[in-house]
Protein backbone atom coordinates (compact mmCIF):
# COMPACT_ATOMS: atom_id res chain seq x y z
CA UNK A 1 0.00 0.00 0.00
CA UNK A 2 1.25 3.58 -0.83
CA UNK A 3 0.73 6.25 1.50
CA UNK A 4 1.29 10.02 1.03
CA UNK A 5 1.24 12.70 3.56
CA UNK A 6 -0.18 16.16 1.86
CA UNK A 7 -0.18 19.31 2.71
CA UNK A 8 -3.13 21.04 1.49
CA UNK A 9 -3.24 25.14 1.75
CA UNK A 10 -7.56 25.73 2.00
CA UNK A 11 -7.19 29.35 0.45
CA UNK A 12 -5.44 28.62 -2.77
CA UNK A 13 -5.87 24.71 -3.06
CA UNK A 14 -1.97 24.12 -3.29
CA UNK A 15 -0.61 20.82 -2.57
CA UNK A 16 2.97 19.08 -2.22
CA UNK A 17 3.38 15.88 -0.95
CA UNK A 18 5.87 15.78 1.61
CA UNK A 19 6.56 12.24 2.01
CA UNK A 20 5.52 8.87 0.23
CA UNK A 21 6.28 5.40 0.92
CA UNK A 22 4.78 1.64 0.45
CA UNK A 23 4.03 0.81 3.93
CA UNK A 24 1.19 1.76 5.39
CA UNK A 25 1.17 5.33 8.01
CA UNK A 26 -1.49 7.31 9.67
CA UNK A 27 -2.90 10.33 11.07
CA UNK A 28 0.06 13.45 10.70
CA UNK A 29 0.23 16.10 13.39
CA UNK A 30 2.01 19.61 13.05
CA UNK A 31 4.30 20.73 15.95
CA UNK A 32 3.57 23.88 17.35
CA UNK A 33 6.44 25.74 15.99
CA UNK A 34 5.49 24.26 12.31
CA UNK A 35 8.51 22.71 11.65
CA UNK A 36 7.87 18.85 11.65
CA UNK A 37 4.83 16.54 11.09
CA UNK A 38 4.32 13.48 13.81
CA UNK A 39 2.93 10.45 12.36
CA UNK A 40 2.31 6.57 13.19
CA UNK A 41 3.47 3.35 11.13
CA UNK A 42 4.12 -0.26 11.91
CA UNK A 43 2.81 0.43 15.70
CA UNK A 44 5.70 3.66 16.15
CA UNK A 45 6.00 6.96 16.20
CA UNK A 46 8.27 8.94 13.25
CA UNK A 47 9.18 12.31 12.92
CA UNK A 48 9.30 14.40 9.30
CA UNK A 49 11.00 17.43 9.57
CA UNK A 50 9.59 19.91 7.27
CA UNK A 51 12.81 22.10 5.85
CA UNK A 52 15.55 19.40 5.54
CA UNK A 53 13.79 17.09 3.61
CA UNK A 54 15.79 14.07 5.69
CA UNK A 55 13.76 10.70 5.79
CA UNK A 56 11.49 10.34 8.72
CA UNK A 57 13.23 9.41 12.24
CA UNK A 58 11.58 6.90 14.64
CA UNK A 59 10.72 8.39 18.46
CA UNK A 60 11.63 6.64 21.05
CA UNK A 61 8.48 5.59 22.50
CA UNK A 62 10.08 2.46 24.97
CA UNK A 63 8.28 -0.17 25.69
CA UNK A 64 5.16 1.16 23.21
CA UNK A 65 5.46 -0.41 20.33
CA UNK A 66 1.91 -0.82 19.17
CA UNK A 67 0.59 2.40 18.86
CA UNK A 68 -2.76 3.43 17.04
CA UNK A 69 -3.11 6.75 14.96
CA UNK A 70 -4.52 8.98 17.99
CA UNK A 71 -1.60 10.93 18.84
CA UNK A 72 -0.55 14.57 19.14
CA UNK A 73 1.87 17.17 20.84
CA UNK A 74 1.18 19.22 23.38
CA UNK A 75 0.24 22.96 22.85
CA UNK A 76 3.87 23.96 23.70
CA UNK A 77 5.39 21.42 22.34
CA UNK A 78 7.01 19.74 24.63
CA UNK A 79 5.09 16.41 25.18
CA UNK A 80 3.66 13.65 23.09
CA UNK A 81 0.52 11.93 23.80
CA UNK A 82 -0.02 8.14 22.29
CA UNK A 83 -2.48 5.79 22.34
CA UNK A 84 -0.63 1.90 22.72
CA UNK A 85 -1.80 -1.62 23.33
CA UNK A 86 1.86 -2.78 24.63
CA UNK A 87 1.34 -2.60 28.19
CA UNK A 88 -2.88 -3.35 28.96
CA UNK A 89 -3.40 -5.42 25.38
CA UNK A 90 -6.22 -2.41 24.60
CA UNK A 91 -5.94 1.14 23.87
CA UNK A 92 -4.27 3.28 26.89
CA UNK A 93 -3.13 6.73 26.82
CA UNK A 94 0.14 7.39 27.73
CA UNK A 95 2.31 10.65 27.43
CA UNK A 96 6.21 11.07 27.22
CA UNK A 97 8.75 14.00 26.15
CA UNK A 98 8.72 14.30 22.85
CA UNK A 99 11.97 13.74 21.95
CA UNK A 100 11.28 10.52 22.82
CA UNK A 101 11.42 8.78 26.62
CA UNK A 102 9.53 6.52 28.76
CA UNK A 103 5.97 6.49 28.33
CA UNK A 104 3.72 7.73 31.32
CA UNK A 105 0.52 6.12 31.92
CA UNK A 106 -2.70 8.47 31.85
CA UNK A 107 -5.63 6.83 32.32
CA UNK A 108 -6.49 4.16 34.24
CA UNK A 109 -9.42 2.75 32.34
CA UNK A 110 -9.06 0.96 28.86
CA UNK A 111 -9.80 0.97 26.36
CA UNK A 112 -9.38 4.87 25.75
CA UNK A 113 -8.43 6.32 22.54
CA UNK A 114 -7.25 10.66 22.53
CA UNK A 115 -7.87 13.19 20.73
CA UNK A 116 -7.49 16.68 21.77
CA UNK A 117 -5.91 18.60 23.95
CA UNK A 118 -7.05 21.39 25.79
CA UNK A 119 -5.40 25.17 24.50
CA UNK A 120 -4.22 25.40 28.44
CA UNK A 121 -2.67 21.65 28.01
CA UNK A 122 -4.07 21.27 31.36
CA UNK A 123 -6.53 18.73 29.95
CA UNK A 124 -7.12 15.76 27.54
CA UNK A 125 -10.48 14.47 25.67
CA UNK A 126 -10.72 11.27 24.31
CA UNK A 127 -12.80 8.42 23.36
CA UNK A 128 -13.44 5.42 25.86
CA UNK A 129 -15.48 2.32 25.53
CA UNK A 130 -17.07 1.64 29.23
CA UNK A 131 -19.23 -0.74 30.45
CA UNK A 132 -22.29 1.31 29.04
CA UNK A 133 -21.21 2.28 25.74
CA UNK A 134 -18.53 4.44 23.39
CA UNK A 135 -18.43 8.19 25.13
CA UNK A 136 -16.57 10.97 25.06
CA UNK A 137 -14.00 11.78 28.82
CA UNK A 138 -11.86 14.34 30.01
CA UNK A 139 -8.41 13.54 32.05
CA UNK A 140 -5.71 15.73 33.13
CA UNK A 141 -2.49 15.67 31.42
CA UNK A 142 -0.82 14.09 34.03
CA UNK A 143 -3.71 11.85 34.74
CA UNK A 144 -5.90 11.31 37.51
CA UNK A 145 -9.73 10.72 37.33
CA UNK A 146 -11.53 10.61 34.36
CA UNK A 147 -14.79 13.24 33.65
CA UNK A 148 -17.38 11.82 30.90
CA UNK A 149 -18.35 14.73 29.32
CA UNK A 150 -21.41 12.85 26.69
CA UNK A 151 -24.17 10.70 27.31
CA UNK A 152 -27.72 9.85 25.66
CA UNK A 153 -26.91 6.79 23.71
CA UNK A 154 -24.95 5.95 20.60
CA UNK A 155 -21.12 6.19 19.36
CA UNK A 156 -19.04 9.11 20.35
CA UNK A 157 -15.76 9.94 18.92
CA UNK A 158 -13.09 12.53 17.75
CA UNK A 159 -12.89 14.93 19.94
CA UNK A 160 -11.25 18.12 19.73
CA UNK A 161 -11.06 21.66 21.23
CA UNK A 162 -11.77 24.74 19.91
CA UNK A 163 -9.21 27.26 20.08
CA UNK A 164 -11.06 28.98 22.80
CA UNK A 165 -11.23 26.47 25.06
CA UNK A 166 -14.87 26.29 25.59
CA UNK A 167 -16.00 23.75 23.70
CA UNK A 168 -15.16 20.35 22.51
CA UNK A 169 -16.32 19.08 19.19
CA UNK A 170 -16.61 15.25 17.83
CA UNK A 171 -18.61 13.11 15.89
CA UNK A 172 -21.54 10.87 16.89
CA UNK A 173 -24.30 8.82 15.69
CA UNK A 174 -27.10 10.10 18.44
CA UNK A 175 -29.11 11.31 16.15
CA UNK A 176 -28.90 8.18 13.50
CA UNK A 177 -26.22 8.53 11.61
CA UNK A 178 -22.78 9.61 12.25
CA UNK A 179 -22.63 13.91 12.10
CA UNK A 180 -20.60 16.53 14.23
CA UNK A 181 -21.35 17.59 17.24
CA UNK A 182 -19.91 19.84 19.91
CA UNK A 183 -20.32 20.47 23.67
CA UNK A 184 -19.04 22.70 26.54
CA UNK A 185 -16.42 21.39 28.38
CA UNK A 186 -18.10 20.98 31.24
CA UNK A 187 -20.18 18.21 29.41
CA UNK A 188 -23.50 21.49 28.99
CA UNK A 189 -25.24 22.46 25.72
CA UNK A 190 -24.88 20.28 23.31
CA UNK A 191 -25.38 21.18 20.03
CA UNK A 192 -25.87 19.74 16.47
CA UNK A 193 -23.29 20.77 14.12
CA UNK A 194 -24.13 19.31 10.74
CA UNK A 195 -26.85 17.35 9.48
CA UNK A 196 -26.82 15.70 5.56
CA UNK A 197 -26.51 12.74 3.96
CA UNK A 198 -22.99 11.86 4.58
CA UNK A 199 -21.54 10.11 7.28
CA UNK A 200 -19.08 12.99 9.06
CA UNK A 201 -16.24 11.65 11.53
CA UNK A 202 -13.07 13.35 13.19
CA UNK A 203 -13.98 17.52 13.48
CA UNK A 204 -10.86 19.46 14.18
CA UNK A 205 -11.18 23.61 14.73
CA UNK A 206 -8.76 25.58 13.20
CA UNK A 207 -6.04 26.96 15.46
CA UNK A 208 -7.42 30.65 14.54
CA UNK A 209 -10.91 30.03 15.03
CA UNK A 210 -12.15 30.30 11.51
CA UNK A 211 -12.89 26.78 10.54
CA UNK A 212 -13.57 23.35 11.19
CA UNK A 213 -11.87 20.71 9.26
CA UNK A 214 -13.75 17.20 9.06
CA UNK A 215 -13.77 13.80 6.87
CA UNK A 216 -17.21 12.76 5.04
CA UNK A 217 -17.43 9.79 3.57
CA UNK A 218 -20.39 8.44 1.19
CA UNK A 219 -24.36 7.85 2.67
CA UNK A 220 -24.20 4.63 4.19
CA UNK A 221 -21.13 3.85 5.70
CA UNK A 222 -20.81 1.95 8.64
CA UNK A 223 -17.45 2.61 11.10
CA UNK A 224 -14.71 4.91 9.76
CA UNK A 225 -13.21 2.50 6.96
CA UNK A 226 -9.69 2.64 5.38
CA UNK A 227 -9.58 2.73 0.98
CA UNK A 228 -12.44 4.49 0.47
CA UNK A 229 -13.77 7.47 -1.55
CA UNK A 230 -13.79 10.64 0.86
CA UNK A 231 -14.22 14.38 0.98
CA UNK A 232 -12.07 16.40 3.32
CA UNK A 233 -14.87 19.43 4.34
CA UNK A 234 -14.15 22.75 6.07
CA UNK A 235 -17.25 24.71 7.66
CA UNK A 236 -17.99 27.74 9.74
CA UNK A 237 -17.14 27.21 13.62
CA UNK A 238 -20.62 28.33 14.15
CA UNK A 239 -22.43 26.00 11.62
CA UNK A 240 -22.83 26.05 7.83
CA UNK A 241 -20.75 27.21 5.15
CA UNK A 242 -19.61 24.02 3.79
CA UNK A 243 -17.30 23.13 1.53
CA UNK A 244 -15.19 20.33 -0.07
CA UNK A 245 -11.12 20.89 0.20
CA UNK A 246 -10.25 17.65 -1.37
CA UNK A 247 -11.35 14.56 -2.60
CA UNK A 248 -9.55 11.64 -1.76
CA UNK A 249 -8.84 7.79 -1.69
CA UNK A 250 -8.90 7.42 2.07
CA UNK A 251 -10.79 7.46 5.31
CA UNK A 252 -9.31 6.10 8.13
CA UNK A 253 -5.72 7.20 9.04
CA UNK A 254 -6.27 10.33 7.03
CA UNK A 255 -6.76 13.28 9.56
CA UNK A 256 -8.01 11.13 12.52
CA UNK A 257 -5.88 13.69 14.85
CA UNK A 258 -5.62 17.58 14.81
CA UNK A 259 -3.36 17.90 11.99
CA UNK A 260 -3.36 21.95 11.48
CA UNK A 261 -0.62 23.90 10.63
CA UNK A 262 -0.06 25.99 13.58
CA UNK A 263 -1.00 29.52 11.57
CA UNK A 264 -4.12 28.09 9.88
CA UNK A 265 -2.96 28.50 6.20
CA UNK A 266 -2.89 24.50 5.94
CA UNK A 267 -3.40 20.67 6.89
CA UNK A 268 -1.68 18.02 6.28
CA UNK A 269 -3.67 14.75 5.48
CA UNK A 270 -2.97 10.92 4.50
CA UNK A 271 -3.92 9.60 1.16
CA UNK A 272 -3.44 6.31 -0.04
CA UNK A 273 -3.04 4.53 -3.61
CA UNK A 274 -6.06 2.83 -4.96
CA UNK A 275 -5.26 -1.20 -5.14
Amino acid sequence: MKSEIVIHEPATGAERVVHATDALIEAPNWSPDGTFLVFNGEGLIWRLDLASGAKPQRIDTGFATACNNDHGISPDGATLVISDKSETGQSCIYTLLIHGGVPSRVTDNVPSWWHGWSPDGRTLAYAAARDDGMNIYTVGSSGGEETRITDGGGHYDGPDYTPDGKWIWFNSDRGGTMQLWRVRTDGSGIEQMTNDDRVNWFPHPSPDGTAVLYLAYEAGTEGHPRDRDVDLRLMNPEGGGIRTAVSLFGGQGSINVPCWAPDSTAFAYVRYARP
